[in-house]
């Protein structure tokens, strides 16, 4: 008998982000990665499809046309089942401030600046999805 290769499931990244082009080039750099990407137009489609598929990271625009993205963060972490999702902000909008209050008041993962380095992302990414699969010591 043939052991069957254990199949390891996607990590599911969410990209709430209004500008399609931005979302293809978010692809291209995290093609190597084992990570299935679902994108949302909007901060409403946003919610929708951080609800409806559970992602292990959310990658979030600030300036998008229906809410702020901030606002999309505060519901993410009002709701129990999204509360503890990892969160990157991914912005063209932004000062050396926005990102120390993003990172040690609001708690994101990381903050940052487009345009970015694709090493960044990809390093960024990584690390908060290793973060999620880590257990939090007692």
């Amino acid at each position: 008998m043939t052991d069957a290769p254990v199949e390891v499931p996607k990590k599911k990244i969410v990209v709430v982000e209004d500008d399609e082009d931005f979302v293809a080039l978010v692809r291209m750099i995290l093609s190597s990665r084992e990570v299935d990407i679902i994108s949302a137009s909007g901060g409403a489609r946003g919610l929708e499809a951080i609800r409806l598929h559970q992602p292990d990271l959310v990658i979030l625009d600030l300036m998008l046309p229906d809410m702020h993205g901030w606002e999309v963060y505060m519901r993410m972490r009002s709701e129990a089942e999204t509360q503890n999702t990892p969160v990157i902000i991914l912005t063209s909008q932004g000062t050396r401030h926005d990102r120390n209050f993003s990172l040690q008041v609001a708690r994101v993962h990381d903050y940052l600046m487009k345009p970015c380095l694709p090493s960044q992302l990809r390093q960024s990414v990584a690390s908060a999805l290793k973060a999620k699969s880590d257990p939090i010591p007692a």
